[in-house]
C-alpha cells in the first residue's frame, strides 16, 4: 500500500461542491457551545455533501479562528445560516415534508444501527455539549435517534456524534 498524494485525491473544487447534487441531509447544532466543535461539524457534513448547516442560539458562525482551525475551509463549500430559535427552524422544515430525528438519549429513541431508510430528507439535531438537544425541539420532533455506548459514560462528543450519525445515514440513503 502507498499513501495516495493530495493531487490523486480527485477533490472537488468549491465551486462544483455548490452545484453538486446533496445528500438529503440538513444538519441543526441546537446550542452547541464549542467553536472547534462546530468547525468540525462543517467538515463532516463537506465529506458526506450535506445540504445545509443551520447553527442555532449560542452556537458560534464564521467566520471565527477556532471555526476556522477544524474546519479547514469547508465553511466555504457547505450551505449555512444562523437562526436564532432552533424550534423557529425545525418548524419551517418540518412543513417544507423534512423528517426531524433529534440525536439524543430519549424515551423510545430508535438505536441508529436500527433506523430504517428515510423515506425522505431528513433533518439531524444535535444538541449542546452538556445538556443535549432541548426538550421543545425533542418535542417537536417526528423521531430521536440514539448511539449505543457500553462504556460508563454514555457520552460521545457531539463532533464524535454528528460524524457516526452523518456516516451512518449516508449509507443508508446513498448506497
Amino acid at each position: 500500500m502507498r499513501k495516495l498524494k493530495n493531487s490523486e485525491l480527485e477533490r472537488i473544487s468549491v465551486e462544483n461542491f455548490k452545484s453538486a447534487k446533496k445528500t438529503p441531509i440538513i444538519l441543526v447544532l441546537d446550542n452547541v457551545r464549542s467553536s472547534f466543535n462546530v468547525g468540525s461539524a462543517f467538515r463532516t457534513s463537506d465529506a458526506f455533501r450535506i445540504e445545509k448547516i443551520y447553527l442555532c442560539g449560542i452556537t458560534a458562525t464564521p467566520p471565527n479562528q477556532e471555526i476556522r482551525k477544524s474546519a479547514l475551509g469547508s465553511t466555504n463549500s457547505v450551505d449555512w445560516e444562523y437562526v436564532e430559535k432552533t424550534e423557529d427552524i425545525v418548524l419551517n422544515l418540518k412543513k417544507k415534508n423534512y423528517l426531524i430525528c433529534s440525536v439524543e438519549q430519549v424515551e423510545d429513541s430508535t438505536l441508529l444501527h436500527q433506523f430504517p431508510h428515510p423515506k425522505k430528507p431528513i433533518v439531524v439535531v444535535f444538541g449542546n455539549e452538556v445538556n443535549g438537544v432541548q426538550q421543545s425541539v425533542i418535542d417537536l420532533s417526528d423521531c430521536s435517534i440514539e448511539i449505543p455506548q457500553i462504556g460508563t459514560k454514555h457520552s460521545i462528543n457531539v463532533s464524535v456524534s454528528i460524524g457516526i450519525v452523518l456516516w451512518d445515514l449516508y449509507n443508508k440513503i446513498i448506497r
